[in-house]
């Protein structure tokens, strides 16, 4: 099989464009995207710093690799990476050692937090804990540790003053994501555009236009540390189920992921609403209401949340 660009031979075919591609012209392809989605979602100025969320796993270790590569001779821009430790037994500890060692070869400021020291408990207890709650037992982990997550992300991006945070979302997560809200009936959620608030951190995800196949092929063709084990919890998830029934559609249907995303943009293109976000009256941080999901989840075991 030999690329479509050249004579070589081609390291992967991509059934949804009928491209067949070699190393060469499959990285650039890769690396095309992710330019092209930053010059879409944000404006860097000089002195700006932009952080990556880097949890050490394939997606993240790719998206850091990448995006050094692109900033990396400029010496206006500053790249730092943030790790969030869940405290998930087993699991997260091998991928922080991980984290520390790319943000290390590529000469990147890492900053290491954990749910335990700013909220209490490890999500393995929250989860114990929400396990003996009749409202939240049904709640998936994953609706703990995203918002979670997403609380301390914010809080530190603004602690660093970085211009904006990049996080690992590829294709496969951004059409799992709609096909979730379009499910659930949630239409204000897709419609609603990013915060304009002080205390909300700009994100960013570049690799929103690449497969998640070709996110691990990227990374094993660069000689990155690619991990395939699961986080225990996955399977839990609401999302697990929309992941199973959209690769099976993949698989048949080439370029559904690549639908499902284009025509949500369309869509929303002139209807999103911008979101002008309340102060949390518990923890200060940006919400739509008056208690943010973070201390709300936190309430109801028992946790009480104080930055």
């Amino acid at each position: 099989m030999q690329c479509s660009k050249c004579r070589r031979d081609a390291v992967v075919q991509q059934r949804y464009s009928g491209l067949r591609l070699c190393e060469t012209h499959f990285l650039e392809d890769v690396e095309r995207k992710v330019k092209r989605r930053l010059r879409k979602e944000i404006k860097l100025r000089s002195g700006n710093t932009l952080a990556v969320a880097l949890s050490g796993g394939k997606d993240s270790s790719v998206l850091l690799y990448v995006l050094c590569g692109i900033f990396g001779r400029r010496r206006d821009i500053n790249i730092v990476a943030i790790t969030v430790d869940e405290g998930i037994a087993g699991y997260r500890p091998k991928y922080v050692r991980q984290a520390k060692k790319l943000a290390d070869e590529l000469s990147v400021d890492l900053f290491l937090f954990s749910f335990k020291a700013v909220f209490g408990a490890t999500l393995d207890e929250i989860v114990r804990a929400a396990g003996l709650d009749d409202e939240l037992r049904d709640k998936a982990p994953c609706t703990f540790c995203g918002v979670l997550r997403k609380t301390l992300l914010n809080r530190v991006g603004r602690e660093l003053g970085v211009a904006a945070i990049a996080t690992a979302h590829n294709l496969d997560d951004e059409a799992q994501t709609i096909l979730m809200n379009y499910i659930r009936g949630d239409i204000a959620r897709l419609l609603r555009a990013p915060a304009r608030s002080e205390k909300f951190v700009p994100r960013v995800k570049p690799l929103r236009d690449v497969p998640e196949e070709e996110v691990a092929l990227y990374g094993m063709l660069r000689g990155l540390k690619v991990e395939f084990e699961e986080c225990p919890y996955k399977r839990l998830s609401f999302r697990f189920k929309i992941l199973s029934w959209l690769n099976d559609f993949e698989r048949r249907h080439p370029g559904t992921r690549y639908s499902i995303l284009r025509g949500f943009e369309r869509l929303v293109q002139d209807e999103r609403r911008h979101f002008e976000p309340k102060s949390c009256e518990r923890c200060g941080e940006p919400c739509a209401g008056n208690i943010c999901q973070a201390c709300r989840l936190l309430s109801k075991i028992n946790i009480n949340y104080a930055p």
